[in-house]
């Protein structure tokens, strides 16, 4: 299947044509390289350039279907870039974050003082975190100078980073992942509200984990946070614990002593005033942190039958080369062989699919997953039946990925090559290839879900529909 015929044709006809043109113009050279092969379910469309400064470095990002807009946290401009996700056109970047932070040497940047950070949204309602440990609300309908209505500080030092909201977007879950200990604040949000209702008095509680099973001075992370409308609980990664497995060392990344992750379970209903303490998991009110096996997770995400898929990655346990999803009732897992090492992970209801922003995928497969510099980054593609489809070929440190539902487009940003923006740059041509430029981009993958792998009409009965409940 071509860009030209079986993606234009189900495409919405403005997408389709600004793929046509580029293509056909050769305005640039999109879509070519590792980046975009012929032979996957998954193809590349065409790279959104974002203007300003080149893509050095980003974070977490969100799609909204029903407005059309994607939603990247760009710490290189200093703000949150919104792309049409109907037309796929860049429409603006809202300011007012502190953008980059070098390090005490001015040789990298800082993500701990970096922002924005984690990102989500619900309506009109727009919520980022920055690297002052500050929530920033924006109004999108504002398109003045001034959308941001509240910038709320949750009393950290470093970034507040992932988050996520309830379905009515009245509750919001932060966690400030560089704290030590680490964190998270629960919020009243603004659910539909028409004007802003947030300020300070909007935390309910700072929540943190009990010391018996995040002992503090290890340098210990809380991640990214998925709300389960099911079980009514917020799941929130936890990348090392103590005691798991058994005399295990929270300070070793790799061999027999390192640590595996845990599952926070926090149902809202439950959290105190002003601080709240979460220790073991206790299965008669599914609260607690759930240890984790052979998975040491970044990224989480609600997928079909009340599944939640976890992104382990071998940069908190290099003996951990899976995937994971897990129940969030039941706790029963299953590993998804062959694809490991993400940061933001999403499901797309779309086309039952979970995509993995995997910056650190193993080059070879076995444990322990080989060093740094032989981990490839890549966009892993997982079946809503925890089975591995394929993976395609991503620009260094590639980690954030959203997708949206109503037109089953897949976004990914690419960090600009290292000789442009120095370190923390792609050391490869990947990224520049599928960019068309050296500034970086936001990759645009398409799956045409009418279409299965042979090429033949899901409609014309070759297989059941599938089942796309979440």
């Amino acid at each position: 299947m071509s860009i030209s015929t079986g993606l234009s044709s189900y495409l919405y006809g403005s997408v389709a044509f600004a793929a046509i043109s580029l293509a056909t113009t050769g305005a640039f050279a999109a879509c070519t390289g590792p980046g975009a092969p012929t032979n996957t379910q998954t193809k590349c469309l065409t790279a959104i350039q974002i203007p300003g400064n080149p893509l050095r470095s980003f974070d977490i990002s969100f799609v909204n279907p029903n407005r059309a807009e994607y939603y990247l946290a760009d710490r290189s401009n200093a703000g949150i870039d919104v792309i049409n996700t109907q037309n796929l056109t860049f429409k603006r970047t809202i300011h007012g974050f502190v953008g980059i932070v070098l390090n005490g040497t001015g040789t990298a940047v800082n993500n701990n003082k970096s922002g924005p950070d984690g990102v989500v949204n619900h309506g009109k309602w727009l919520y980022a975190g920055d690297g002052d440990s500050s929530l920033k609300v924006i109004d999108l309908n504002d398109t003045g100078p001034t959308p941001i209505k509240a910038t709320i500080f949750t009393g950290g030092t470093t970034r507040l980073d992932e988050m996520d909201l309830t379905t009515d977007g009245k509750l919001l879950l932060a966690a400030n992942n560089a704290e030590d200990p680490p964190f998270a604040t629960l919020f009243h949000a603004n659910g539909d509200s028409a004007t802003n209702t947030m300020s300070s008095a909007s935390i309910i509680s700072r929540i943190t984990v009990s010391p018996t099973i995040m002992p503090p001075g290890f340098g210990l992370s809380i991640e990214q946070p998925a709300w389960d409308p099911t079980t009514k609980r917020f799941y929130t990664s936890l990348p090392i614990i103590a005691n798991n497995p058994p005399g295990c060392n929270p300070a070793v990344i790799t061999g027999p002593t390192a640590c595996d992750g845990g599952l926070l379970v926090t149902d809202p209903a439950t959290v105190t005033p002003v601080t709240y303490v979460q220790g073991a998991y206790d299965p008669a009110t599914n609260t607690g942190v759930v240890p984790l096996h052979a998975c040491g997770p970044n990224g989480a995400t609600v997928g079909p039958h009340d599944n939640l898929l976890l992104g382990c990655t071998p940069q908190n346990n290099g003996n951990d080369v899976i995937t994971q999803v897990i129940n969030a009732a039941t706790k029963n897992y299953a590993n998804v062989a062959n694809i490991t090492g993400s940061d933001e992970v999403w499901y797309n209801a779309g086309d039952n699919r979970y995509y993995t922003g995997s910056s650190r995928d193993c080059t070879v497969s076995g444990s322990p997953c080989p060093a740094a510099s032989q981990q490839t980054p890549v966009l892993g593609v997982i079946d809503g039946t925890s089975v591995l489809i394929e993976k395609i070929r991503q620009s260094s440190g590639s980690h954030s990925v959203a997708a949206d539902s109503k037109r089953n487009l897949i976004f990914v940003p690419q960090v600009a090559p290292v000789a442009v923006v120095g370190t923390g740059g792609d050391t490869t041509t990947v990224g520049m290839q599928t960019c068309g430029s050296s500034n970086g981009c936001v990759a645009v993958y398409a799956h045409d879900v009418e279409q299965d792998d042979d090429g033949h009409d899901r409609d014309g009965g070759d297989r059941d529909h599938r089942d796309r409940d979440r």
